[in-house]
């Protein structure tokens, strides 16, 4: 039991830190909330999760999604491919943890106090999960319009990325902000993302 002084000794949580990290809980706790009612049918179909993975701003359909976790405890994996940066237990369940931006061949994403993983949904049969720089919340597509500036032929672009199936569809908000929707069920479909062996 931890005596008078060691308590005297420990610094105390200031209240800027410990309000930011009730705060940081609530914002979790109701975008979990949102997610699960949008996935029941019960909000507005037309919202996606934002995400940063890399540098890019990108929008997951939330019925293809599980959950959001802090990204910590890694364990690699021996002569798996560079994006496939090894497993962690989520919940109770060993997870493949992907890098997206590595395996479209951008800079990997780097792991900070912003960073999470988001889990593919049960639905889709993968226990894996994204690697995202930092969640960006509720998107509302038809607050969107297709980007004009995407390129509309697949193969006039550069890499893996360009002729990608399941990250072809671009959009733009009123920010001018441009999004790359993902559609995790293409994602898995893709012969080279199954190969995760070297």
């Amino acid at each position: 039991m931890p005596s008078d002084r060691d308590r005297a000794s420990r610094p105390a949580a200031t209240p800027d830190r410990t309000e930011r990290r009730s705060r940081l809980r609530q914002y979790q706790v109701q975008l979990l909330e949102r997610m699960q009612a949008a996935k029941h049918g019960t909000a507005a179909g037309t919202k996606e999760l934002g995400v940063m993975i890399g540098h890019e701003r990108c929008l997951l359909e939330l019925s293809q999604v599980g959950e959001i976790a802090p990204a910590r405890s890694i364990t690699q994996v021996p002569l798996a491919q560079e994006w496939y940066l090894g497993l962690a237990n989520i919940r109770g369940n060993l997870m493949g943890i992907i890098d997206l931006a590595r395996y479209q061949g951008a800079p990997s994403v780097a792991i900070g106090p912003d960073s999470r993983v988001v889990t593919f949904a049960a639905g889709l049969g993968f226990n894996c999960a994204l690697l995202v720089a930092r969640v960006l919340g509720l998107r509302d597509l038809a607050e969107m319009e297709a980007d004009p500036e995407a390129d509309p032929d697949p193969e006039a672009g550069a890499g893996a990325a360009a002729a990608a199936p399941w990250s072809q569809r671009r959009m733009r908000d009123r920010s001018l902000e441009h999004w790359a929707r993902i559609d995790l069920a293409q994602l898995v479909l893709d012969p080279r993302f199954l190969q995760v062996g070297l």
